[in-house]
């Protein structure tokens, strides 16, 4: 496993350091498919499923990535509002900003547990566990690069 996460932190790395010649709305978009497909490989490297397991897994995998996604653009479009905003960021404007990321982080949470009383349902609470472990630590690694890379509120 920690050959997949070296791995998938390079791609973060590629990922949030260059664009060439796209869009960076197309950029973000190819990276995102780049980092769930490398996401997927580790989840599947460390679930171990049997063959009970594996197709009904799959498919509340996918349902839930596809509600992921939709609150993960939640944070995207956060931080790009942040940068859009950064130099003259108002008083209103980092109000407004926090409000959303505190939405976004609820939202988040009430996805996870929601989802994890499905897991639940097709293996077993521990393996549920452990695929949501894997799921906060990737979270944790991405939240980390965009840490780096995104400064602090500039203030008077």
């Amino acid at each position: 496993m920690k050959t997949k996460v070296l791995l998938f932190l390079a791609t973060i790395t590629l990922a949030t350091t260059s664009i060439m010649g796209q869009t960076f709305d197309d950029y973000l978009e190819v990276a995102r498919e780049v980092l769930n497909a490398d996401k997927k490989a580790i989840i599947a490297e460390t679930m171990e499923l049997g063959a009970a397991e594996s197709t009904p897994f799959w498919a509340l995998y996918n349902a839930y990535n596809a509600e992921l996604y939709k609150v993960h653009t939640k944070r995207v479009n956060i931080i790009k509002a942040y940068a859009a905003n950064y130099e003259t960021l108002t008083n209103e404007n980092a109000d407004e900003l926090w409000k959303a990321t505190m939405s976004y982080k609820k939202e988040l949470l009430g996805l996870n547990q929601s989802y994890y009383k499905k897991f639940k349902k097709i293996v077993s609470a521990n393996k549920a566990v452990l695929y949501f472990q894997v799921e906060n630590k990737i979270d944790a690694l991405i939240s980390a690069e965009l840490a780096e890379g995104i400064p602090l509120v500039i203030t008077d």
